[in-house]
């Protein structure tokens, strides 16, 4: 199949699948929440504003009035509330076939998390590898998971200061979001790795949407206090980027096209990987470094208290 022609209508039958979608209130999370729940999964809305997330499933249903969404209270930034998070989930649901390891914040002034991580480290990286592994006896249980996490071509631009995780040594805010990105796809391929090493079927996969056109742009500059900022970051999202039902297709192709494999990366065709159909794209070399991986996820385990314990063997 040609990637470059796939579209939401590629999408199978999902009817016996359970989804989990982080962020999936808004943006891309929502995007794709709603293809996952229009084809027939049991979806999870993982948000930390329950409110809009009621919201958002109820914009689900009016499309898909058949539609099975259920709202999972989650907070990345306090790993207390992704455990409670993940208890709950485990008392509903025996197994989870897609997560979609979606929210996160961009280039956003330093901000600590309620465990006194630097914000975007710990929302887009550990709060997700937290929640992944809280969940991975659930996802093991499930025939050939599929764990898909949200990258950004913004990983090359990063990389992983493991004297200055915390930003305690200094703050730039591009490059630590350029660093959670690539921590991103590192624990992509080090969960693949693991998985393989144990005979798992579980598949981790990553994505990006290329340049879309979502509240993520203009977060940073409000939380600055810049109006003006926040102006400029909305105007230009809705000149040059893709709306978010194209931003969510390279998850959405990554999470559903059954001949993906695990490592694999899914991102826009267009100019510049910023647009377009979903296709297999390149990452960093600095992604693929098994060594950093390794030592990253050793640190994960630590800083979050999280053991991966059936991959144990892989380690």
């Amino acid at each position: 199949m040609a990637r470059s022609r796939w579209t939401v209508e590629c999408v199978g039958d999902l009817s016996a699948k359970t989804a989990l979608v982080t962020g999936g209130n808004s943006g891309i999370g929502l995007e794709t929440a709603r293809v996952l729940a229009g084809h027939g999964a049991h979806v999870l809305l993982g948000c930390r504003d329950a409110d809009r997330a009621e919201r958002a499933a109820a914009s689900i249903r009016s499309v898909h009035h058949a539609a099975s969404v259920e709202v999972l209270p989650l907070d990345l930034a306090d790993l207390d509330a992704v455990e409670r998070a993940a208890e709950t989930f485990l008392e509903r649901h025996e197994r989870l076939d897609i997560l979609c390891n979606n929210a996160g914040v961009m280039a956003v002034p330093y901000r600590a998390t309620v465990d006194g991580f630097e914000l975007q480290f710990g929302v887009n990286h550990l709060g997700h590898f937290a929640l992944t592994g809280r969940l991975l006896g659930a996802l093991l249980s499930a025939p050939a998971a599929r764990v898909v996490t949200v990258s950004s071509a913004a990983h090359r631009m990063g990389g992983i200061d493991f004297d200055n995780l915390d930003a305690g040594r200094g703050y730039r805010k591009w490059r630590a979001y350029g660093q959670s990105k690539l921590a991103n796809l590192l624990f992509t391929l080090e969960l693949g790795r693991r998985a393989d090493a144990v005979s798992s079927s579980l598949i981790a996969a990553a994505a990006h949407p290329g340049y879309a056109a979502t509240d993520l742009h203009a977060r940073g500059p409000r939380m600055s206090g810049s109006v003006l900022g926040e102006l400029v970051a909305r105007a230009g999202s809705a000149l040059l980027g893709q709306g978010a039902a194209a931003g969510a297709l390279p998850t959405l192709c990554a999470a559903t096209t059954p001949d993906v494999v695990g490592g694999d990366y899914f991102g826009p065709d267009g100019l510049a990987k910023s647009r377009g159909r979903p296709t297999r794209v390149r990452m960093s070399a600095a992604a693929r470094d098994e060594a950093t991986a390794a030592r990253l996820w050793a640190v994960s385990e630590r800083l979050t208290g999280v053991d991966y314990e059936a991959l144990r063997l892989a380690a």
